[in-house]
């Protein structure tokens, strides 16, 4: 019996990041991998996170459609077209692991769809793998696929900090540009439109892999780094100032920590000055056989980027100093 015959592998979430990994996708010398597929997974992961997907059903709706035209602006480097979504949403049933299932209209006299109005007289709707879809709603299983499909997908040309970087400026680019249109009637995107590149969860995938390459994987703080993949390791890119209050996911707003450091910034534990050495609370009460305690590195410099232009913002440090540290 071969891997993807094998049932125990069908219901596993490494099954799944396997499966993202080796999607399908049209090859070009000059314009890299088609993104289509990758963008339209993710455009389905972030309705399905707030709620706006709510049972294993995907319809064609307006909605999905809009998510997907605006995830191929921050993209994809070509103009979008009704094949660019029609094609992967009928294509994916094709692809290894068969995690992609259509269910077709009673109209439907076979061919491929390659317009949106065509895709929806052809398909009532499609449906995931139950296992996939329940754990795309789980906060760390949702985290870890989102992962995969950056990792290896995109950008689709290289796997630089640079590309990185320049996909993390045009979703601030965009995001600033809603904020400014939000209220404008002429818009042609609703409130759910809108509200769906606000969201963190697609956005966050790429700002903590711009961070965690620029600090090569290790914690600004104690300097870890463990790697398991090219989508998995200990460090987090962390927002200094919270993205939930300030929207802000640009790089000088970006730390990289491990799990537990980020843990304590986030509480205010420790904090950085303006010379971008480690102020530690004075009321930490500490047992670390093993490794070295946190107070032991109060004074130090943390850990920070080749570049100084990629250097974490002092105003956004001062503001974390203000705001969340506790100096005990």
């Amino acid at each position: 019996m071969s891997k993807a015959q094998q049932p125990i592998n069908q219901h596993s979430l490494v099954y799944y990041c396997e499966c993202f990994s080796n999607i399908k996708v049209y090859r070009s010398q000059k314009r890299g991998d088609a993104l289509n597929k990758p963008i339209l997974l993710l455009s389905i992961i972030d309705l399905i996170t707030q709620d706006l997907i709510t049972d294993n059903r995907i319809i064609i709706s307006d909605e999905l459609i809009d998510t997907f035209k605006k995830y191929w602006q921050v993209l994809a480097s070509s103009t979008f077209k009704g094949s660019d979504f029609a094609l992967p949403f009928f294509h994916l049933k094709n692809d290894n692991g068969k995690f992609w299932h259509l269910r077709y209209s009673s109209g439907y006299d076979g061919g491929r769809p390659q317009t949106i109005p065509k895709l929806k007289e052809d398909v009532d709707y499609a449906y995931l793998d139950d296992e996939l879809f329940n754990l795309i709603q789980d906060e760390i299983s949702r985290q870890i696929l989102i992962d995969a499909l950056v990792s290896a997908w995109l950008p689709s040309e290289d796997n630089t900090i640079e590309s990185f970087l320049t996909i993390n400026e045009n979703f601030q680019d965009i995001s600033l540009k809603i904020d400014i249109d939000k209220n404008i009637e002429s818009t042609n995107l609703d409130a759910n439109s809108r509200r769906s590149l606000r969201n963190q969860v697609i956005r966050n995938a790429f700002f903590r892999k711009a961070i965690v390459n620029i600090y090569d994987y290790k914690c600004a703080f104690c300097g870890i780094k463990v790697t398991k993949s090219v989508s998995q390791n200990i460090v987090d890119g962390a927002h200094i100032k919270p993205f939930a209050q300030f929207n802000d996911s640009r790089i000088h707003n970006g730390i990289a920590l491990c799990k537990n450091h980020h843990w304590a910034f986030d509480r205010g534990w420790f904090a950085v000055d303006e010379q971008y050495k480690i102020i530690v609370s004075n009321d930490l009460k500490e047992a670390s056989p093993h490794v070295k305690p946190m107070k032991d590195f109060h004074g130090e410099t943390i850990l920070l980027p080749n570049t100084e232009q990629h250097f974490p913002e002092l105003e956004a440090l001062q503001w974390h100093r203000q705001n969340i540290f506790q100096s005990g």
